[in-house]
């Protein structure tokens, strides 16, 4: 059974400080302690001899005996005679390894010699003897019914008491098969419930995220010679299951009823070492059609089932040898009833089918898990109905269902809202505002009555409104439908003020109402209309106007205008310029502009000779064909010239120059040429 070196036989240290056998005398005056004599008689070579005998009782209030040994024979003809010292005879012949004695067959208050003769055909062996005091001799069965559980980093274990007190408990444990064995030792904690005695015994200090193997025996506390017991099974413990299940779901609804898909993912292998069960439990179990809890294990990490339109609250657990995981709760809301009214008829007090279930519940707003529904089958008995009915409160509304179960599906039929009795409102709209004012409507809005607050069925909201100040002028009322939030009221007075009141209204009466005061705007007169017109008139113009000057502004910046050429009159060498005027094939006119610039730095008097040398050579570049002994001078009006000779004086006087342009215009395109003064 162990791996590790385990001797099932006991020891017999507790019998040998318990045998007080005195010998005899020898001739030679030796006193001689007889505690165990082996005596082996064999005769023949077919039979091998058994082991010695223990006789013990199961615990201490037992009074039937048990005497077993081994055999190591495999002949199925061998039988035993159990023999004891003060009986000359056996006290029966016996095929199985052991015997059931009776206390009154045996002397239990003083040690008595107890062996086994086995005989196989013609042999006969003999076992060695053994001394017994039997009154004080128990052995335990092997320790049963074991559980085991974490608590933190301690492994507690728990298995049937074999007596009513503390046990002396030997536990032997590791990780895995290859590594070696570690043992433990201590008494045990006794409990008893009931009819129910189990010992406990808490093993400190492991590693609750890892796996163990486990093995016990436990011996007797209140008898001076215990024997153990035998060990027990090889117990798996597994890792602990710290966590919940992280559960997925998918919802599909249905005609009557919806189908839930959950999914979630597997646990650590060391929690599943010895097999892992998923526990799911639920108020509308597929198996207990209709309306009937009832749990149910899987082995898969995927489940589907088929729900009704009430409210379901889906639990889910994995558990394994050592413990559970925490609840994993999964809520699935009522479903979808965009047309609830109110019941027309309920099963309340009727009689219900066997296939038909009844579901009701307290209608709050937004709570998805009501914390009592009430259920009602054909098994509900009459004293269950009546404490339904007492406990259905006045003036509370309940969301109603009726389900049958078709194809082992619960499937809704009716749903509905009910109220045992009605009252008027508890409380008025909340939060009355007013926006979007003219001088004759106004927008109001308001959130709707808590449902807790209603106390019946809302039929509708009536809104009236009343001028104030005034004498004589009736309040005037609206009806608006309770399913609205917001209303315009239109007809109204420019520059008036109101007091608006809404309530809520159900078949028993007007609840409080929520006020709040409207101030119209004034009436606007033709004339202001006509006066608003000629300021936007204005606006336009003057914006018009602002606009051209901006892009005139930038038209000239950025196109600038190409200045018109000047007619000069030739007023010396005038035969020469008409002689060369007739040789051109078109009679053009021939003109310059000579721009001085204002001078923006020194000028140094050499430049002004390479100035007029540049003057030069632009006239001939411009006209190829005078004759290059002809001087540029002669080309030139007279007052150019002398402008020319002015310039050319007054350069080297000038303290700061900085360009000279010429523009000439020659058939009919304009030439800007700038010669730098100042470098």
């Amino acid at each position: 059974m162990h791996t590790h070196t385990h001797t099932h036989t006991q020891e017999n240290s507790y019998l040998v400080r318990s045998m007080d056998f005195m010998g005899w005398i020898s001739a030679r005056g030796y006193v001689v302690m007889l505690l165990m004599f082996p005596l082996t008689v064999n005769q023949g070579s077919a039979c091998d001899a058994p082991s010695s005998p223990q006789c013990f009782r199961r615990n201490k209030e037992e009074s039937v005996y048990k005497c077993e040994w081994h055999q190591n024979t495999t002949e199925g003809d061998a039988t035993f005679d159990l023999r004891f010292s003060f009986c000359d005879k056996p006290l029966g012949s016996f095929r199985e390894t052991h015997a059931w004695v009776n206390e009154e067959q045996l002397i239990r208050f003083r040690p008595v010699d107890v062996w086994v003769e086995a005989h196989v055909g013609d042999s006969k062996c003999t076992s060695n003897k053994t001394s017994v005091l039997l009154s004080e001799t128990v052995k335990f069965e092997a320790p049963r019914d074991i559980s085991v559980s974490w608590t933190q980093n301690h492994l507690s274990m728990t298995w049937t008491a074999a007596e009513k007190h503390p046990a002396m408990a030997e536990v032997w444990f590791r990780k895995a098969e290859t590594q070696s064995w570690e043992k433990r030792r201590n008494l045990t904690e006794f409990t008893q419930s009931k009819n129910l005695m189990s010992d406990q015994l808490v093993i400190e200090d492991l590693q609750k995220r890892t796996s163990y193997q486990v093995q016990l025996r436990h011996q007797t506390t209140v008898t001076r010679y215990p024997l153990w017991s035998d060990w027990s099974p090889l117990v798996i413990v597994p890792a602990e299951l710290e966590r919940k299940l992280d559960v997925n779901m998918t919802l599909e609804a249905l005609e009557g009823f919806r189908k839930v898909t959950l999914l979630w993912k597997p646990v650590h292998h060391a929690t599943a070492v010895s097999g892992l069960t998923y526990i799911l439990k639920d108020t509308q179990s597929p198996r207990g059609c209709p309306c009937k809890k009832k749990p149910h294990s899987i082995k898969q990490t995927e489940h589907t089932e088929y729900v009704s339109y009430s409210p379901v609250s889906i639990s889910v657990i994995a558990r394994n040898a050592a413990g559970s995981s925490p609840e994993a709760v999964i809520q699935v809301p009522a479903g979808p009833a965009p047309d609830l009214k109110p019941c027309d008829k309920t099963l309340l007090n009727g009689k219900v089918k066997k296939s038909t279930c009844l579901e009701w519940y307290e209608l709050q707003d937004g709570d998805l898990r009501p914390e009592s529904v009430r259920t009602l089958t054909a098994r509900t008995t009459k004293r269950e109905r009546k404490l339904m009915r007492n406990s259905t409160k006045d003036y509370v509304g309940y969301l109603y269902y009726e389900h049958l179960c078709v194809n082992k599906r619960p499937k809704t039929v009716n749903m509905c809202l009910f109220y045992q009795k009605e009252n008027v409102p508890k409380k008025a709209p909340q939060d009355l505002f007013v926006f979007n004012q003219t001088h004759n409507s106004a927008t109001l809005s308001w959130k709707t009555i808590p449902t807790v607050e209603r106390r019946g069925f809302l039929t509708h909201y009536n809104m009236c409104s009343v001028k104030i100040n005034s004498q004589g002028e009736l309040k005037e009322c609206h009806s608006i439908p309770a399913s609205l939030v917001t209303y315009r009221l239109e007809n109204l007075r420019p520059e008036m003020k109101y007091n608006i009141s809404l309530a809520g209204v159900t078949t028993a009466g007007e609840g409080p109402k929520a006020t709040v005061t409207i101030n119209t705007l004034p009436l606007i007169s033709m004339n202001e209309w006509l006066k608003l017109g000629l300021v936007l008139a204005f606006l336009f113009i003057l914006l018009l106007v602002v606009c051209a000057c901006i892009c005139k502004r930038m038209k000239k910046n950025i196109l600038p205008p190409v200045p018109e050429p000047s007619i000069l009159d030739f007023s010396s060498r005038e035969s020469v310029t008409q002689e060369w005027m007739q040789e051109e094939d078109e009679e053009v006119e021939h003109g310059f502009t000579l721009q001085l610039l204002h001078p923006t730095g020194e000028t140094l008097a050499e430049d002004a000779e390479d100035t007029a040398m540049s003057l030069d050579i632009a006239i001939k570049r411009l006209d190829p064909v005078v004759p290059e002994e002809t001087n540029a001078d002669a080309l030139i009006p007279s007052s150019t010239a002398q402008t020319l000779r002015d310039a050319k004086k007054e350069i080297p006087n000038t303290e700061q120059e900085d360009l000279l342009a010429l523009l000439l215009y020659r058939k009919g395109l304009v030439f800007d040429m700038k010669t730098d003064l100042v470098k």
